[in-house]
């Protein structure tokens, strides 16, 4: 059973229940840390502090990603919702702070008199936050949110789209997943549209190695405090004793596979125990902890997969260093 929270006439929010067969948070890392190679999904980044440290990674000068889509999103978004049969509503999974939405969402008012936003978002504080920030700012805009794993939504009953839709997968969020997970994440968004429905994909595009690395391990030590949050995650949650001191960031990009792997390796030969599960876990000097794999692309990649989940290529823009993409998919 979900819930459903309605905080005014122009705003209510639905928390999905957890599907009887989906792992907890407990269960996620118990698997990760007795795995070869150890590992943790992203997913758990985004506690209340990892949403905030992700914020401030999204406003550094060497993560490009954030700055090269809100530049093709303000030069081009006119152009963007002009290409769905109007009057369209908005899905968007992974809004965040829901930032750039403000971009397509003002030129989707331009063009029609009210408008529904339907975000879906891990992290129901995050969820929260920025759809009341959102109706505050548009007396014209109304939200249903979704609070919950993209997956058990799109999936859900819960789910009303009124179409035509034009659905958000922006901040290369499509990344983040292995390639078999991106596909089966993408046939899920097919799945949930009709014929003439947008999927807007922004993907960031392979690129030299050193920009990349560096986006992933700023000299600030922003990214390093995020992927450190994980760990401190576990200590606070789980009972864990993780020195977070006696590990370090690092990101490495792979040119052949395209992707930044990053890790969190052990200065020292260490055991942690986990209370909550019973768990001592044991470390080499310089093992790794793997936590996440960004994926960069082509469009001819991009293209390819999302003919696989029914879609067609109805245009790409880029930034002007043509760093970054964003590509209008079409369902067929």
């Amino acid at each position: 059973m979900s819930a459903t929270l309605r905080i005014s006439d122009r705003l209510e929010i639905i928390t999905a229940s957890r599907p009887a067969h989906a792992a907890t948070f407990a269960e996620d890392v118990r698997n990760g840390l007795r795995a070869k190679p150890k590992k943790l999904p992203p997913k758990y980044f985004y506690d209340e502090l990892g949403s905030a440290l992700f914020e401030a990674i999204t406003r550094l000068p060497e993560y490009y990603l954030t700055n090269a889509e809100t530049e093709i999103l303000r030069e081009y978004g006119w152009e963007i919702v002009r290409l769905i049969r109007s009057p369209i509503e908005i899905m968007e999974l992974g809004s965040g702070s829901a930032n750039k939405t403000r971009l397509l969402i003002e030129e989707t008012l331009r063009v029609q008199n009210a408008l529904r936003y339907c975000p879906i978002d891990i992290s129901p504080d995050a969820l929260r936050a920025s759809a009341s920030a959102l109706v505050d700012s548009y007396p014209r805009l109304s939200v249903r949110a979704y609070a919950g794993d993209y997956f058990t939504i799109l999936g859900s009953r819960e789910l009303e789209l009124r179409h035509p839709v034009l659905a958000l997968l922006l901040g290369s969020n499509i990344g983040n997943y292995e390639p078999p997970m991106m596909q089966r994440l993408l046939d899920a968004v097919g799945a949930s549209l009709k014929p003439g429905d947008g999927l807007l994909v922004g993907a960031d595009l392979r690129k030299d190695s050193a920009t990349l690395e560096l986006a992933y391990n700023d000299p600030t030590g922003v990214t390093a405090a995020f992927n450190k949050n994980l760990l401190g995650r576990l200590n606070r949650e789980l009972g864990a004793n993780f020195d977070l001191r006696a590990f370090e960031h690092v990101s490495n990009y792979d040119q052949r596979r395209g992707v930044v792997d990053s890790s969190l390796l052990s200065h020292k030969k260490q055991q942690i125990q986990i209370e909550q599960l019973g768990l001592d876990v044991d470390f080499e000097a310089g093992e790794a902890l793997h936590t996440e794999s960004s994926y960069k692309f082509t469009i001819e990649q991009l293209t390819a997969s999302a003919k696989q989940a029914g879609f067609s290529l109805a245009r790409s823009w880029f930034d002007h260093k043509r760093y970054f993409s964003v590509s209008l998919f079409l369902r067929t």
